[in-house]
């Protein structure tokens, strides 16, 4: 089986999404499958993609929860990808060191010239993020765009994964974890991001922030409790006879 890198680094890259702000509009699905159908991952394998049952292999998948009933009721959209969690069992049980884990930023990664496809992975993995290419025989999985970020002749602002720079929302955002000082991890601490099923002990780097709380009354939005009375418009002249003629 795979090990673990001995000694990782202290820098752990990730994403950190947003769930209030999603507005499950799958950009970042669709930029996603875009940009790695040409990079190091590619091709990714599309079956009967105009047929009545599309498949095929998808880095990033949003799902969509109605949660709550009533007026506190609410629509979630849920982006799911590979976390790069930081004791990946997806790595663990690989028996060919095809899954693993880079020491110097914690990227979880398939080297797909050592995949048997046994699919090992992705019964491990609690998230479902492995994805299965049968055209390839192997197994696929989101990179956070390795080939971007690390991508000198990109524009700084432009050496992000292909989901965040798309999000015509800003719902997701990309940085060092483990660095508590980052913009990312300071916005984790100011709104509680959490990790997925932490329970399972696996430590996911990518982290979500909550939705936050209905907001029902007119003060809580910064409104005024009540409308400003009209201003009467004036009885005489031109403007005042037509106002009266329009109100009949």
């Amino acid at each position: 089986m795979t090990s673990l890198p001995a000694q990782p680094a202290a820098k752990r890259l990730g994403l950190v999404i947003d769930l209030d702000i999603c507005v499950g509009c799958h950009a970042c699905a669709v930029n996603c499958k875009e940009w790695n159908s040409g990079g190091p991952a590619a091709p990714l394998t599309d079956l009967a993609p105009y047929g009545a049952n599309p498949d095929g292999v998808w880095f990033n998948r949003v799902h969509t929860y109605e949660v709550g009933e009533g007026p506190t009721g609410r629509t979630v959209h849920f982006p799911r990808s590979c976390l790069h969690c930081a004791e990946p069992a997806c790595v663990t049980v690989c028996p060919t060191g095809a899954s693993f884990k880079r020491a110097e930023d914690g990227i979880v990664l398939v080297n797909e010239d050592l995949c048997i496809g046994c699919k090992l992975c992705s019964w491990a993995c609690p998230y479902g993020a492995r994805e299965f290419d049968e055209d390839a025989g192997v197994m696929k999985k989101c990179t956070l765009c390795v080939d971007r970020i690390y991508n000198e002749t990109f524009d700084p602002a432009d050496r992000v994964p292909a989901c965040v720079a798309t999000c015509p929302a800003s719902a997701r955002h990309f940085g060092d974890l483990g660095d508590p000082n980052s913009a990312v991890s300071k916005l984790v601490a100011e709104r509680e991001g959490f990790d997925l099923m932490a329970e399972l002990g696996y430590a996911p780097t990518n982290k979500y922030l909550p939705p936050r709380p209905h907001k029902h009354g007119a003060g809580c939005t910064g409104a005024p409790a009540q409308l400003a009375p009209a201003v009467a418009a004036k009885a005489d002249g031109l403007l005042g006879w037509l106002d009266r003629l329009l109100s009949q």
